[in-house]
């Protein structure tokens, strides 16, 4: 019986922080299959790069990214800021959150775009690095 308290204590701090994102914030984050730093290092993802966020454990964030993989990375290593993966590949960035709006940038597959705010029926309001903006369909991009 305790054993099974346990794993629905489990499952449901893993759901509350389901949908959670976070940003990179250094230059590179590395990601391990375990929360330590003597843990096997998988992946190393570049500042800004949009984690999904599953739970805490202390320092350790267990994350998921664009492709589905879990894996770990130390807390300190996300920011609070928000950004999309562009996964299409190609999305155009339009002036107004309507498909016939003018577009103002086309973003290839794997920019990312800081997320300004979720907008009306499926769009986002992005910014890219150079300062341009506008809205992108939520399902061009990963990360909202």
């Amino acid at each position: 019986m305790r054993a099974s308290a346990f794993f629905l204590l489990l499952a449901a701090c893993a759901a509350a922080g389901a949908g959670e994102f976070r940003a990179v914030a250094e230059a590179v984050a590395v990601l391990y299959d375990a929360p330590s730093r003597a843990a096997k290092p998988l992946w190393v993802v570049s500042k800004h790069y949009p984690l999904e966020v599953l739970t805490t454990v202390d320092a350790w964030v267990k994350v998921r990214d664009h492709t589905g993989t879990l894996s770990w990375a130390e807390k300190k290593a996300l920011s609070e800021r928000r950004t999309v993966l562009v996964t299409a590949p190609l999305a155009e960035v339009r002036a107004r959150p309507e498909d016939g709006a003018p577009v103002v940038f086309s973003a290839a597959q794997h920019v990312v775009l800081e997320l300004l705010e979720i907008g009306p029926g499926g769009w986002l309001r992005v910014r890219h690095a150079d300062g341009a903006g506008g809205y992108v369909r939520a399902n061009l991009v990963w990360g909202a």
